[in-house]
């Protein structure tokens, strides 16, 4: 994330960065058949089968549930996790909540929560939900080398983050998920660890992002096969 050579956000008709295309929903219908068909074979208990489409199942909710809502987030529909530009959620090179970034957590997070947090099978399974920031490669404002660089923006990332997790319990979810909510929500920083790829160079829009990931208690097949098909593009 680039204090000094922060890009001014894009038009208010182009902010969808996470944009998903047909071809991206076959594929990952496709994947979810094959996770489902791949951990049936390959000795899985019957319970781990059943678990993992409990959760297929909650995230074809989330997804249907913020389409309706027209909530502007990418979910992963084998996984949950949730992508959310930095266009969103931030004031312009800060880390506080915009107006906008906070009416769009009053929308997303109540959905996410009473939707995960109502599947008690799938809860019961669920170590953590991390939320991670996540910046861009730029040149950070003051920093006199890649390893001052690398960890001035892995603060950013990790105040962004902090900044969600926290406006998380201000949100209109429903409160008696609170106590287990307290004991499972991690917040990470990531810098530009993990950035996102298109062509093969660094998306500097799409790199600049906060995830809500879902971390299981069990070992997931899912995780070695499929991480890589994420949508990315």
């Amino acid at each position: 994330m680039a204090l000094a050579n922060r890009k001014a956000p894009a038009a208010e008709g182009d902010n969808n960065i996470f944009w998903t295309t047909m071809a991206d929903l076959l594929l990952g219908l496709a994947i979810i058949f094959m996770t489902l068909f791949v951990l049936a074979m390959t000795g899985f208990t019957q319970e781990t089968v059943e678990q993992k489409s409990q959760q297929i199942q909650a995230n074809k909710e989330l997804i249907e549930q913020l389409k309706n809502e027209s909530i502007d987030a990418q979910v992963d529909p084998m996984t949950g996790d949730i992508k959310i530009s930095d266009l969103h959620l931030f004031e312009t090179g800060s880390y506080n909540l915009s107006p906008r970034g906070k009416a769009f957590l009053d929308k997303l997070i109540p959905i996410y929560i009473n939707t995960i947090f109502s599947k008690k099978e799938l809860i019961d399974e669920i170590e953590n939900i991390i939320i991670q920031g996540h910046t861009d490669s730029q040149m950070f404002s003051g920093a006199r080398t890649p390893e001052e660089q690398y960890m001035k923006n892995m603060t950013l990332s990790l105040q962004r983050a902090n900044s969600v997790a926290e406006y998380i319990f201000q949100t209109s979810y429903n409160k008696q998920y609170s106590e287990k909510l307290k004991k499972i929500l991690v917040v990470e920083g990531k810098s530009y660890s993990e950035p996102i790829l298109v062509n093969g160079k660094e998306d500097y829009n799409k790199s600049r992002r906060v995830e809500m990931r879902l971390k299981s208690k069990k070992f997931d097949i899912t995780e070695v096969l499929f991480r890589g098909a994420q949508y990315h593009d």
